[in-house]
Formats: C-alpha cells, structure tokens, sequence
C-alpha cells in the first residue's frame, strides 16, 4: 500500500510538469519584426537602379557578370526577374584548426571541435521596374553562404559531420565587385560586344 501511495503523488506532482513540457509557448519578440539600424544601409549596398529597356537583358547582363565572379547559374526566372546562382568553395582556415588544436590540447584530449570544412555561397537577384515606362530597373542582389561544419568530439560523444550554418555575406565588395562587372554587361548587352 505504501508503494501505491508513494506513485500517485509522484504521478499527481509529476503530471502538471509534463502536461506542461508539452505545451508550446509561442513567443514573439516585439523587437522580431522590426529592422536594425544598418538594415537601410544593407539595403544601399545590395540594391542598384540601371537604365535598361527590358529586364531581359538586365538578367542576361546579370547572369554573365555572375559567371565572371565564378558562379554558376541555378535558376532563373525572366517573366518575375529572378535569378539564382551559386559556388562551392572550401571553407578550411588555418585559425579553426590552430583553435581546435589548442582546445584538444586543453582539454587532455576530451573535447575536439569541429571546424568548417566546406561552403555554398549563393547569390540571389531579383530585378524589377522602377518607372512606369519600364526604362529604369532597380536590382537588388543577396550574397549568403552556407558552411558545413566537420567532425568532432566532446570528451566520448562523438559529434558527426554535416553540421550546417548559413550566414548573410556584408562584405562590400563582393557587392561592389558584382556592381562594377554588372554597369560594363549592362553598357556590352544592347550594343551586342
């Protein structure tokens, strides 16, 4: 009888707690949905306004100033002006494996974390009128990269590879290296160079 008793409060104590595990709260932060103060100036680096009689030749232009920074085209989309394009690179630096080494070292050889390995940086543009005559475009251009993390281990846990972290790209001057080849395509494409 003891035990009986001894179960039911345990199950009438532990009850509210697992009911409780269960529910989900859905929490949004007032400050979610609202824009930081480098969002303008993101939004000035990534966006830029051509005069161009179609959209057509401002993708086309787009495409091949993509592909002499070493991106291959993914997909493109004339009718919206939308347009995908990516690379593959290695993402080995010689500071995570000096890191990891310390780290091992440290630890007595408990803990050895992972590094990056490789990464998929990916461009996406989307070209859209401006006037009403369609003579001017604004383009707007993302670059972001994904990193897949390698091996690891945490004292016998064994950490496997594939981790993944994507990450925005806010170097300027891949932005203004793209922006400068895109201005020459754009100047070549009607005039058939």
């Amino acid at each position: 009888m003891g035990a009986r008793v001894v179960a039911a409060i345990v199950v009438a104590l532990g009850w509210p707690l697992v009911v409780s595990g269960c529910a989900q709260q859905r929490a949004q932060p007032a400050e979610f949905f609202q824009l930081t103060p480098e969002s303008s100036a993101n939004r000035a680096m990534q966006t830029r306004v051509f005069e161009t009689p179609t959209d057509h030749e401002l993708l086309s232009a787009s495409a091949a100033a993509l592909q002499d920074l070493g991106f291959q085209i993914e997909e493109s989309v004339g009718e919206v002006g939308f347009l995908r394009a990516a690379k593959e690179r290695s993402a080995r630096e010689y500071g995570q494996y000096r890191n990891r080494f310390f780290v091992w070292l440290l630890t007595l050889g408990h803990v050895l974390i992972p590094i990056d390995l490789h990464q998929k940086i990916a461009a996406t543009i989307v070209a859209r009128p401006v006037a009403e005559d369609h003579s001017r475009h604004e383009v707007r251009i993302i670059f972001y990269r994904v990193v897949w993390k390698g091996d690891g281990q945490a004292d016998r846990n064994y950490i496997p590879p594939g981790e993944q972290q994507m990450e925005m790209i806010r170097d300027q001057d891949i932005y203004q290296q793209f922006f400068a080849k895109l201005s020459k395509a754009v100047f070549l494409e009607p005039h058939a160079i």
